[in-house]
């Protein structure tokens, strides 16, 4: 656990604590990326992953969904497909992802792939996916565009884990992009495995015996440099008349749609004009990666001449490097990192002198020559496959969180709302577990305190009617009658931030001063709450907003407990369940049983209120439908895996649509309280599952598996973002969990809610569990 547990973690691993998960545990890795039977190097990337890792580790599983235009053929291994132009088809790939409760989703990133401006619909693909975001950038630029540098910011926000494949791509994210260092890691791209120096046998297999042989592959494109090395055949044929100068590989297929062979043909062109085409061979083919690599074995020098020196990754060099082939490349960034000390040989981009100069020196000299295959083959022993594949296995243990440990078994300490409170009331916000008096008070928060001070076992019973004292007071502070609402928001200075706070503030008010009414255990304390509720109750009339019209209905029904024959709150709940039987026969859809198009915060609230109505005015029908829609809700907020999964805040407002991030507490107490109200009038297992769920949420038993509260504490952290957990601990973040705590305790047997175990004992107040209305 955390939050100064005398036999606490060392501090640097105090918050978040995540232990590597077994090797022997199994991986479902969700690939993103171009796939076969697609022509380019992204897609033999991914397929080589799913052969080589996939081949070589047990405990890995890869859904590969394959980039794709509307013509491609989908490879019948491929999970499914994401057309790259398709808005709706990022969003039912998402949410076909979160279906198979993938354990990390590992995304391949390059410009290109993706739709909209510079791919910019990757990003509804990355908001809607819940499982850890691995994101391999294969390009990163040094100069990017606004929008470039947008995207690429994005992602880092939203991903659990970086791969990059070299060094300088790895500083340019730290410090252009401000990646977390921690985060970001160096996997060289992998490459064959294959025995030194059988070129001769290779040669003669494809009838070039006894030439040099200089080899350039791969798909033929403007950014290849082609044009360089031709221009700089003729010098290397006058001092090596035998020459042959291979180039293998078919034109890229997003060119040859725009201008179909018109760039080799000018090449081929460039080559007769220069006089030496009878030194080259064209092999215009894709080839299969063995086929390829037979081909590969057959050379001598291998030639990378881009122009482009911001290219991060060359899947071909790699290639060429673990063959032990001698290299000449310009110097662009996968270049530096892996052809240095003496690897390769780096000339400068555009300089066909410099390439004739290099090969010539190369050929001239066998020893020099063999020499510097072999320190090729050397260095290619760092990439093969098998150490890629550890590497990739590392990675995702190391992004996917541990199985949640048990939940803990004790009420909550008040001192984290001691801490954060003082005379006045209970602060808003919070730097870590530190007070922020930058942002004050609210009304909604001080309510919430003094629900739980009305039901907490945690202190004494002097300084529990010290506190619910204090946050009366608040409440009494806030209400305004020259405009018949409460005020909200309130600076550290005291003074008020407006006249008339939110209508579901003004509810949830209301709602408490009935919990006062009903659980306080001072009757100077249940008085003023009843006076006060008497008083604003007939100001609620108009307030008609979903929550705020739950939360009156929730009070009102409690008040109906106190006082069963008090008219204007059976009024108040006759109102509230017939505005919300109405909104959802308004909204409701086969596939969409709710009150609104659209899901928001403290959602169980609208079920739990027509629970509480149809109880206590006698209406089954209310009380089936708020059964239904919880349900419904509650199915909605498990993951496929079965944990507790809250609406995401990203998420509010969206037409029939949900987010699963950023996660907030505020959900999970609903939950808990909505299921605890619907045991009491119907129990069932199903109200015990989900609401267990929902405590467990603040254990681990998450998205990120990182724990969130500490009963030592009392402390909360403000929910799970993509990254992980939010290490502030706000009020509202803290009075969920201490709520629900107390919500807990409704769903518990009847045999361990009398001992005290695992949950500790109720407060002897008379009181009932806070779920109840």
């Amino acid at each position: 656990m955390f939050f100064g547990q005398s036999n606490s973690p060392p501090k640097n691993e105090l918050l978040n604590v995540i232990t590597l998960k077994s090797r022997k545990r199994a991986f479902r890795v969700a690939l993103v990326s171009t796939y076969p039977p697609r022509k380019c190097g992204l897609a033999t990337f991914a397929s080589d992953v799913v052969e080589y890792v996939g081949g070589s580790q047990e405990n890995v599983r890869f859904d590969v969904w394959a980039m794709s235009r509307p013509t491609d053929q989908l490879a019948p291994s491929a999970a499914g497909s994401i057309i790259s132009d398709d808005v709706a088809s990022y969003r039912s790939a998402a949410a076909e992802i979160n279906a198979t409760a993938a354990d990390a989703f590992w995304l391949q990133h390059e410009f290109g792939i993706f739709g909209g401006p510079d791919g910019e619909l990757v990003i509804e693909l990355v908001d809607r996916v819940a499982a850890p975001l691995i994101v391999t950038f294969h390009t990163i630029l040094e100069n990017p565009s606004v929008n470039q540098r947008r995207i690429v910011d994005y992602l880092v926000r939203r991903a659990s884990r970086i791969m990059v494949m070299s060094p300088l791509s790895r500083q340019r994210l730290i410090d252009n992009h401000s990646a977390p260092q921690e985060i970001v890691e160096v996997i060289e791209h992998g490459a064959p495995d294959r025995p030194f120096g059988r070129e001769e046998e290779f040669k003669a297999a494809l009838g070039v015996a006894d030439r040099p042989v200089l080899t350039t592959f791969g798909l033929l494109g403007p950014g290849k440099g082609l044009e360089t090395v031709i221009e700089a055949l003729p010098a290397i044929v006058r001092a090596h008349p035998d020459v042959c100068y291979r180039i293998v590989g078919a034109t890229h297929p997003n060119l040859v749609d725009e201008e179909g062979e018109r760039y080799r043909e000018g090449l081929e062109q460039l080559a007769t004009r220069l006089g030496v085409a009878s030194a080259i061979e064209w092999d215009n083919r894709y080839l299969e990666t063995d086929e390829l690599l037979d081909q590969l074995e057959a050379c001598d020098v291998y030639l990378t001449p881009y122009p482009n020196l911001d290219q991060s990754t060359s899947g071909t060099l790699s290639y060429a490097v673990a063959l032990g082939k001698a290299v000449v490349s310009t110097p662009y960034v996968h270049a530096r990192e892996l052809l240095g000390d003496g690897v390769g040989v780096l000339v400068p981009a555009k300089s066909s002198e410099a390439i004739a100069d290099a090969v010539s020196a190369l050929l001239d000299d066998p020893e020099v020559l063999a020499a510097q295959k072999r320190a090729a083959w050397e260095r290619g022993r760092q990439t093969i496959w098998p150490r890629f594949a550890d590497a990739v296995m590392k990675m995702v243990e190391r992004t996917v969180a541990d199985p949640a440990a048990p939940p803990a078994r004790r009420e909550p300490s008040f001192e984290a709302v001691r801490r954060m409170s003082d005379s006045t009331g209970m602060f808003q916000h919070a730097i870590g577990a530190i007070p922020d008096r930058r942002h004050g008070y609210c009304l909604d928060d001080n309510v919430r305190a003094l629900m739980l001070a009305n039901v907490t076992s945690a202190m004494s019973p002097a300084e529990s009617l010290d506190r619910a004292t204090v946050y009366a007071s608040f409440i009494q502070h806030a209400w305004n009658p020259d405009v018949g609402a409460f005020r909200n928001f309130m600076r550290f200075d005291r003074g008020w931030c407006e006249d008339r706070g939110s209508d579901d503030s003004n509810g949830r008010t209301i709602w408490a001063l009935a919990r006062t009414a009903l659980d306080s255990p001072s009757r100077e304390l249940r008085e003023w709450a009843t006076r006060l509720y008497d008083q604003v109750l007939e100001h609620s009339v108009e307030l008609d907003s979903p929550r705020a019209l739950s939360f009156i209905t929730l009070g009102a029904a409690a008040m109906l407990g106190v006082r069963p024959g008090h008219d204007p709150s059976r009024i108040a709940v006759e109102r509230g369940g017939d505005i919300l039987e109405r909104l959802l026969h308004a909204s409701r859809r086969p596939d969409w049983k709710w009150f609104e198009s659209v899901l928001a915060y403290d959602n169980p609230r609208m079920p739990q209120a027509l629970i509480a109505a149809g109880e206590v005015l006698e209406r089954p029908d209310w009380m089936e439908l708020g059964l239904e829609t919880l349900a419904w809700i509650c199915d909605r907020q498990t993951a496929p895996g079965g944990h507790f999964r809250p609406i995401g805040s990203e998420g509010f407002g969206l037409l029939y649509e949900q987010m699963p991030f950023d996660q907030q507490p505020l959900e999970a107490q609903a939950a808990l309280d909505a299921c605890a109200s619907a045991f009491r009038v119907r129990p069932s297992q199903r109200w015990q599952i989900h609401g267990t769920a929902a405590w467990n949420w603040f254990f681990g038993a998450n998205d990120r598996g990182v724990v969130l509260a500490d009963p030592v504490s009392g402390l909360c952290r403000d929910g799970i973002n993509p990254r992980g957990a939010n290490l502030n601990c706000g009020a509202e973040s803290i009075l969920a969990f201490q709520l629900g705590y107390h919500s807990m305790l409704a769903l518990l047997p009847k045999d361990k809610k009398d001992s005290g175990k695992p949950f500790g004992n109720q407060k002897q107040n008379g009181s009932r569990p806070l779920a109840y209305s």
